[in-house]
């Protein structure tokens, strides 16, 4: 049987860039049949975008409390090959590291769970509760047909979960050193500024949408959303595009599309900061129109058995003490957290993700199929 390292480079050798799987859910899922479990593959999506996902679970023979692991297949594009030291997808040792694509996020994290399942289950096989696996290839994509579609499968079944651990890559500096036991929301915006098109010589005939846009976002880029709490950072604003113009240096541009985000905190709803930003723009007079994309609500994971559970592995196999943090992207916790009260994240180190030369260290493998393995022995018996 592979152990955690060989089963990662199994995986990174399967080019599942975003939708594709390439096979690696299958690999799982063979493996996790010998352990016992039911597996179920959901095929979703239209046909050109087409998303495996994986429900996995194995039941205890005594009532007890369902510990779930969730992850992803997919990987992002590997960008120019030319400037890998070797094929993304043809797993290669270097410097004491396994590179490829998918290494840190988050095909070492798939392995080293599968793995410390398969070890706790043959040391402790009458242990309590269950065990689960929810594995998806979308989450680096737009995520609609991914891990949200398991979730709404196991409310239609009735099915609880207690405890998730999500792998993503959350250590920082060393293995161990960061848990992510929450995530801010997701807001984006994208407003349209209609002007009049003209000549730059005759100002007076036109209206020019960067000129009259330009106090109203200088007001927004300066207000102090909210001050945070003692779980989340200030939310923040961001434009991310601005594009105006036809390409010609004598015109005045007829319309504006600007691009922002926001990454906000539990003390900012959407609804609360989409009016703020509404009363600005109404305040400048612009002819405008704005849309409005929610990726994503915050989810908080106060600590309580999960928590306490993971950050004793850790101390045990890493030798120091995580700190809780919500900074940071979003992920498919945020869809977890609608169906399970305690949802971490816990995974490799995180500075090489979606890089040319993605790497883990590989010695980190076999201490985080240990932590994983430690936590279940925490939480389950």
């Amino acid at each position: 049987m592979m152990n955690a390292l060989r089963l990662a480079e199994a995986l990174i050798a399967r080019a599942s860039v975003t939708p594709a799987d390439a096979g690696c859910q299958a690999l799982l899922a063979e493996r996790l049949q010998r352990t016992g479990f039911a597996c179920e593959t959901l095929s979703c999506g239209p046909e050109d975008f087409r998303v495996t996902n994986l429900w996995a679970i194995r039941r205890g023979v005594r009532p007890g409390p369902t510990l779930a692991f969730a992850g992803h297949t997919d990987v992002v594009p590997p960008g120019p090959l030319a400037q890998w030291a070797s094929d993304p997808f043809l797993p290669s040792h270097r410097d004491g590291h396994l590179v490829g694509r998918g290494a840190a996020d988050m095909k070492t994290s798939i392995a080293a769970m599968v793995v410390a399942i398969e070890e706790f289950v043959a040391a402790r096989p009458d242990a309590p509760g269950a065990i689960a696996l929810l594995i998806t290839s979308d989450e680096e994509g737009p995520s609609v047909d991914g891990t949200v579609r398991i979730v709404e499968m196991l409310q239609q079944r009735g099915i609880a979960v207690d405890a998730c651990i999500v792998g993503e890559p959350t250590s920082v500096e060393k293995l161990g050193d960061t848990i992510k036991n929450g995530r801010r929301g997701t807001l984006s915006g994208r407003l349209l500024v209609r002007g009049i098109q003209g000549h730059v010589a005759y100002p007076q005939l036109a209206r020019n949408p960067v000129h009259q846009l330009a106090p109203a976002l200088a007001e927004l880029v300066a207000i102090r959303w909210d001050d945070g709490n003692a779980f989340f950072p200030p939310t923040t604003f961001q434009v991310s595009n601005v594009h105006a113009g036809t390409g010609a240096g004598n015109v005045i541009p007829g319309e504006l599309e600007l691009q922002f985000n926001f990454r906000f905190s539990s003390e900012s709803t959407p609804q609360g900061l989409k009016d703020r930003v509404h009363a600005v723009l109404d305040r400048h007079r612009l002819d405008y129109r704005l849309d409005w994309t929610l990726g994503g609500e915050t989810f908080l994971t106060p600590p309580g058995s999960l928590s306490r559970a993971l950050t004793r592995a850790i101390e045990a196999e890493c030798g120091l003490t995580p700190e809780l943090s919500t900074t940071g992207g979003t992920s498919d916790g945020r869809f977890i957290a609608r169906i399970c009260p305690q949802v971490v994240e816990f995974g490799p180190i995180n500075a090489t993700i979606h890089k040319i030369d993605e790497r883990v260290a590989v010695d980190d493998v076999e201490r985080l199929k240990n932590v994983y393995r430690r936590t279940l022995e925490n939480f389950l018996t």
